[in-house]
This record gives C-alpha cells, sequence and structure tokens, in this order.
C-alpha cells in the first residue's frame, strides 16, 4: 500500500533553517508528482511547493527563494529546505502525491498543485517558528 512517512520540521526562531524529509513507499515514485502542503490553525490546507515527473518545480509566491523543493529517485525521498523562516510558516507540514492507476501524464507533470487532487497524505510535521 502507498505509504509517505516525513520526518524532520520542528521549532526554530525566525530566521533559521528546517529541512522535511517524506519517504515514499507502494507506487513507482519516480514517475508522479509530489508535493508538500500546510496547514495553519483555521486556515485551509495549502500547496507550498511541488515537483513534477519531469523535475519542474512550484512554489507559493510566499515562499519563492525560501524554500527549495527537492527529491532522491533512488531514495524515493522528497525533501523541503525551508530558510529563512518566518512566524507565518508555522503549521503542520504534509507529503503527498496524486497517485491512481491508470497512469495519466497530465497528471504526474501538472498536478499536486491543490489539495483537492490529492490521493495519498502523510501524517504531517509540525513546523514551529517563534519570533
Amino acid at each position: 500500500q502507498v505509504q509517505l512517512v516525513e520526518s524532520g520540521g520542528g521549532s526554530v526562531q525566525a530566521g533559521g533553517s528546517l529541512r522535511l524529509s517524506c519517504v515514499a513507499s507502494g507506487f513507482p515514485y519516480s514517475r508522479y508528482c509530489m508535493g508538500w502542503f500546510r496547514q495553519a490553525p483555521g486556515k485551509e490546507r495549502e500547496g507550498v511547493a511541488r515537483i513534477d515527473a519531469d523535475g519542474s518545480t512550484t512554489y507559493l509566491d510566499s515562499v519563492k527563494g525560501r524554500f527549495t523543493i527537492s527529491q532522491d529517485n533512488a531514495k524515493n525521498t522528497l525533501y523541503l529546505q525551508m530558510n529563512d523562516l518566518k512566524p507565518e510558516d508555522t503549521a503542520m507540514y504534509y507529503c503527498a502525491t496524486e497517485y491512481k492507476p491508470p497512469y495519466s501524464e497530465t497528471r504526474a507533470t501538472m498536478g499536486c498543485r491543490v489539495a483537492s487532487g490529492i490521493d495519498y497524505w502523510g501524517k504531517g510535521r509540525l513546523v514551529t517558528i517563534s519570533s
């Protein structure tokens, strides 16, 4: 079965850095898009960064230049490096993928942008930024 297991995160002061990792299993990882989403208390879940099957990346405007999404296909692992963190980045962060056979090149290269399209979620990791 599909599993997404996150690690990392934690608490840091504003201006600091954290890294999230997500180990994926149960599906052909390199063929599908992957994404990081976050949800702050009282707010909707939003896409933070995504990487598609071709390696192209997209970021939420508010994190551009500060966050970097990357992956190691040999390890089926997704990363999110977060630098210059701000209190408004405080949230639960979730690893996610769109994986629903049959294979769709459109979903693989254009998906993982909105929460409603996600098929599988990790359990989430808390990131807390203090001012």
